[in-house]
């Protein structure tokens, strides 16, 4: 039995969870405050950072250790294509929504909904959230795109990139802010991805203090 360290405002917490889920491994979660990281945290990882792995005495603490871990540990179910083309491509979006998609949406909205509030006590900022709305209708526009020419995200295999994009958006989802009308194609994306079994616990994630939006566990929304 596994362990993972979380938060279910994190995109990353939230990647570990599906990917393991899609793999059929059994967890356990405990809870950790992102902007307010015990030291039991900090004696696990250094860093102060989410997630952390614990399996079989080892410590593995990061998004992509984590990621790249669980792909070689079970390869019976794999994320990433065998064509090296393919894989490139899935590697590819993995690192648009981990870092871009971060950077331009989730810190300016995520981030001031919920760290903000949670760890200084101070009101989100307009003018930022105005940015990261912006910006997401940008990243909405592309999600479209990729989802009118392919089944998925990377091809016409669920991939890791599936899991990934999902991951960050489902937590912009959660507050309200996902403008899903005129994105016919990243709607119906999404509606795919809420409808499999791995998604099942996210959409039961309850962020303290926030309430999630009425349509956010609607797999008809």
């Amino acid at each position: 039995m596994a362990l993972l360290i979380h938060h279910p405002v994190s995109p990353f917490c939230r990647k570990i969870r599906i990917l393991m889920s899609e793999k059929k491994m059994l967890f356990v979660l405990k809870e950790e405050e992102p902007w307010k990281p015990s030291q039991d945290l900090y004696k696990l990882n250094p860093a102060g950072d989410l997630p952390v792995f614990l399996y079989d005495g080892n410590i593995i603490s990061g998004n992509y250790p984590i990621t790249e871990f669980l792909e070689e540990f079970s390869k019976e179910t794999p994320l990433l294509p065998k064509d090296i083309k393919q894989r490139a491509e899935v590697r590819r979006l993995v690192e648009w929504f981990d870092t871009k998609f971060y950077k331009e949406v989730y810190r300016n909205i995520v981030y001031e909904k919920a760290h903000k509030r949670f760890g200084t006590g101070r009101a989100p900022d307009s003018r930022i959230l105005k940015v990261g709305l912006n910006n997401l209708n940008f990243h909405m526009e592309y999600i479209d795109w990729l989802a009118e020419r392919n089944n998925y995200l990377a091809g016409e295999e669920f991939s890791l990139a599936d899991v990934t994009a999902a991951a960050h958006l489902s937590i912009v989802d959660y507050m309200g802010d996902v403008p899903w009308d005129g994105y016919k194609n990243a709607k119906l994306w999404y509606s795919k991805i809420k409808s499999r079994p791995s998604f099942k616990e996210i959409l039961k994630d309850n962020i303290k203090g926030i309430l999630p939006a009425k349509h956010y566990t609607n797999l008809d929304f």
